[in-house]
């Protein structure tokens, strides 16, 4: 599950390209067929069952994210399932709740398609409120899933429960215990930019992460520096700075970069609208 969830986090940093899918749904099928396997062998064990439904949840989000929407329902029933099973046999295992607090809160906020195919497999209604609740608490008590529940609750407060702030000051405590991870530093960039309109903050933001990736203290440098000046451009853009953001197009496609997926082209098509402009 682990060789599976690194391949993920990959996915995550360039979900445009779909380069790594066959080696990822490969390494999840395993992860879960180990897992069924130890619950087979050891069917009395919280732990077997709770790795169950974990490797179910890595699979999940990659259908989520290429919109296998039947699939991605089938496989939040079995995480349910496996998840309640972990905890019938341990009340204690506050993990396995997490990924509960997930199907409760989706289950009741999510579009009618996917309320439909909860109806079509029998799956209870959900519970927002509850839901966010049970996350919160196993953010807080877990051992294992407090990364991926502030992950997850970044999202949610931006995209549903308007509490940006919120979610800025736990992307923040992300780039602090994962300094590493690229995608932190971007999300602070993109949040100042969309959510605050913070155009000097998202500059300020983007050019922290170009200078990390010049320093290597980042991974995937390369790609990380290419996300970090295209959201320069666009800040300067907005900062009526449109000199500096046509330099720093220029730049990139000069470049001829190959990640992230059809950078060139949207490099292109940027320089193209900010010449039109500045005629």
């Amino acid at each position: 599950m682990l060789d599976a969830l690194a391949v993920w986090w990959q996915i995550v940093l360039e979900p445009e390209s779909r380069g790594r899918d066959v080696t990822f749904e490969r390494l999840a099928d395993e992860a879960i067929e180990a897992a069924s396997a130890w619950t087979l062998r050891e069917p009395e064990r919280a732990e077997a069952w709770f790795y169950l439904g974990a490797a179910y949840g890595t699979r999940v989000q990659f259908r989520v994210l290429r919109e296998q929407r039947l699939s991605a329902a089938r496989d939040g029933k079995r995480i349910k399932e496996s998840l309640e099973r972990a905890l019938t046999l341990d009340p204690s295992m506050h993990d396995a709740a997490f990924g509960l607090g997930m199907y409760r809160y989706y289950a009741d906020i999510g579009p009618g398609v996917l309320k439909i195919l909860r109806w079509l497999l029998l799956l209870p209604a959900g519970d927002r409120e509850g839901g966010l609740r049970q996350i919160v608490d196993a953010r807080d008590r877990g051992l294992l899933v407090r990364g991926e529940a502030d992950y997850q609750l970044h999202l949610i407060y931006l995209w549903y429960e308007h509490r940006a702030t919120d979610a800025l000051t736990i992307v923040r405590g992300l780039q602090e215990r994962h300094p590493r991870n690229p995608l932190f530093w971007q999300i602070e960039a993109e949040i100042q930019d969309v959510y605050f309109h913070d155009h000097a903050a998202s500059l300020a933001a983007a050019s922290d992460l170009l200078s990390r990736s010049a320093d290597g203290r980042v991974n995937e440098a390369p790609l990380a520096s290419v996300r970090a000046r295209l959201q320069m451009a666009t800040e300067l853009d907005h900062l009526g700075n449109q000199s500096r953001a046509i330099d720093t197009l220029h730049a990139i496609v000069a470049e001829h970069p190959t990640r992230p997926h059809n950078v060139s082209i949207r490099a292109e098509a940027m320089l193209r609208s900010l010449k039109s402009r500045a005629k």
